[in-house]
């Protein structure tokens, strides 16, 4: 796998493929694009490598998309991808990795709270043999109790669930290689979670220290509203990181446990009824038995539908269940 990013003349990303992919949610920033653009277009241009620009309109209604289209027709660098609604920012990134022809894929806000200075340092981390490297706001810029409180809760908590642990998961400014983000499929909450799913899909992440700025136009689209729904994914992702290609490991193994401690209360039942002579009918362990017993047996038939559905999964994408990282042959001669 190549890990150099080759300096080239700069011409039209329409003659040669660009080299690098700049992908920005956007969402209500009509007052921050042009500064945005014009910061990422002044870095590119000292950094000397191929880009292009890519804005996911995600259902703007104040007025940033017809800006983005009058932009449009003004750069060569610059492509945008306009939503019909409002989906969220996971399906705005999405829609921007689909659109992506860059070997290498950056993302960042377009709030100007990230900063496109920090591009080059990303991408020359990523150089040295990283998947992703993940953006670090080490001096955040946000409200004490509102945002950074519940962040530092959140990055804790998803480092110790997933094993992948990151002083900041909520960063945008990340930068990826162009093939780890097209094995990954992104729906819900998951962009805050992508290291997590890179490291399932065994990829080699590191983590930099990034500039943040306060906001200086419109507010934030973040809130504490969103607690749950991320609780949700991460529930999630911890799921599939640990049965993805084993369900029947985490269903079968708690139903075949149901089932034998079931049964074992059945039988300690069964002999005090049949041997010593006791009634049983009035006894909560006799409801306990029956109840186990039943659990464990939908317990192990959804261990059993669970392997049917992943084999659905990877045999119908012809998605295989491992990744190889490089292939190393003797030479020739």
């Amino acid at each position: 796998m190549s890990t150099s990013f080759e300096p080239y003349a700069p011409v039209s990303t329409a003659v040669a493929p660009p080299v690098i992919s700049i992908v920005v949610p956007i969402y209500n920033e009509v007052e921050s694009l042009m500064h945005l653009i014009n910061a990422i277009a002044s870095t590119m241009q000292d950094y000397r490598i191929s880009y292009e620009l890519i804005c996911v309109d995600d259902g703007s209604t104040d007025g940033s998309t017809d800006l983005l289209k009058q932009l449009v027709r003004d750069r060569f660098d610059l492509r945008a991808v306009l939503l019909r609604r409002n989906y969220g920012q996971t399906a705005a990134m999405a829609a921007g990795f689909h659109h992506a022809k860059g070997r290498a894929i950056v993302t960042l806000d377009g709030d100007l709270q990230n900063d496109p200075a920090d591009i080059p340092r990303l991408l020359a981390k990523l150089e040295e043999g990283y998947d992703l490297v993940s953006g670090w706001r080490k001096e955040r810029q946000d409200a004490a109790v509102t945002r950074l409180l519940p962040s530092r809760i959140a990055n804790w908590l998803i480092g110790h669930v997933t094993g992948v642990k990151l002083h900041d998961y909520g960063c945008s400014l990340k930068a990826y290689r162009a093939e780890l983000v097209a094995d990954m499929n992104l729906y819900g909450e998951l962009h805050r979670f992508l290291p997590a799913l890179a490291y399932i899909e065994g990829a080699r992440i590191a983590e930099l220290p990034v500039l943040h700025h306060a906001r200086r136009f419109g507010k934030s689209k973040y809130g504490l509203g969103r607690t749950i729904r991320v609780l949700m994914d991460l529930f999630t992702i911890f799921a599939i990181k640990k049965f993805l290609t084993r369900p029947m490991h985490g269903f079968g193994v708690i139903g075949l446990g149901s089932i034998v401690l079931g049964t074992s209360i059945g039988l300690y039942l069964t002999f005090i009824r049949l041997v010593l002579g006791q009634s049983i009918g009035d006894r909560p362990l006799l409801i306990l038995a029956v109840v186990l017993f039943l659990a464990g047996i939908q317990l192990f038939s959804f261990g059993l539908l669970a392997e049917l559905c992943m084999r659905t999964y990877h045999e119908s994408q012809n998605r295989p269940i491992y990744r190889v990282r490089e292939v190393v042959e003797p030479d020739a001669d």
